[in-house]
């Protein structure tokens, strides 16, 4: 049941470009290192800074809700807080989310790309230390890629498993194994962590990333192949480490 990781991931701005890591430190209790930094309301969310909590997804400018949102290629840069941005159409964008002019500057650069399809205010919103995780346990998640390729299998087609938006890719799991390991103790490297759930998947994972267009409805795929609508875990960090591409993953013993 040891697997190793293929390729980390982070997502700074909720919705937005994955970023490859080479390494990432994990920290017990906590989310996954620049992971959700950034959260671009679609209209007032009602997220208060000074109490954070909590958000729907549906309040965001995310993949579940406008598809376009995949045609924006972004780079976080976390030491400077710059933030760049390219689309097909547009110039590039280049600017500190960290300050309100950039942040503004971001809103109308993204306004321009999604036009009708944002209803509109965007605003950027920084959490400030809170994560904008679409669960509210959901501190890492875990993506096997042996069960992408059997979904791909019998689907008949390619399936990017940077749909899942994943932290942790694994490869040399059994498919489908992770839906089973709930409340059991993984090794990842040196860390450990506790799995805390299967991930429900929505209508984010419809899209394709390189394309922005919905050309696949997954949540339908997955139960009309499996008969649930899962793919991929979270997990709670339990005893922090460095972990990196190539370190094992597998049932701690």
């Amino acid at each position: 049941m040891t697997g190793v990781i293929s390729s980390l991931f982070r997502h700074p701005i909720k919705g937005f470009t994955p970023e490859k890591l080479d390494r990432a430190a994990l920290s017990a209790g906590a989310a996954f290192p620049g992971d959700r930094l950034y959260a671009v309301e679609d209209g007032p969310s009602g997220f208060d800074p000074a109490a954070p909590g909590f958000i729907p997804k549906q309040k965001f400018a995310v993949l579940a809700k406008i598809a376009e949102v995949a045609r924006a290629r972004t780079a976080f840069d976390t030491d400077s807080g710059t933030l760049t941005a390219t689309a097909d159409g547009l110039a590039q964008f280049h600017g500190k989310l960290t300050e309100p002019a950039g942040r503004a500057a971001f809103e109308a650069w993204l306004g321009a790309l999604l036009g009708a399809a944002a209803t509109g205010p965007l605003r950027v919103v920084d959490g400030g230390g809170h994560r904008f995780l679409d669960h509210p346990l959901g501190h890492v998640s875990i993506i096997n890629l042996a069960s992408v390729r059997d979904l791909e299998q019998r689907l008949g087609r390619p399936v990017d498993p940077l749909r899942f938006r994943g932290n942790l890719y694994v490869d040399g799991w059994p498919a489908w194994i992770e839906n089973t390991w709930q409340g059991q103790t993984l090794a990842i490297g040196a860390a450990r962590a506790s799995v805390f759930k299967p991930i429900v998947r929505c209508a984010a994972t419809q899209v394709d990333p390189a394309s922005a267009v919905r050309d696949i409805d997954v949540p339908a795929e997955l139960f009309a192949q499996y008969g649930h609508v899962l793919c991929g875990i979270y997990v709670h960090v339990t005893e922090g480490a460095t972990i990196a591409p190539g370190d094992a993953v597998g049932l701690a013993s």
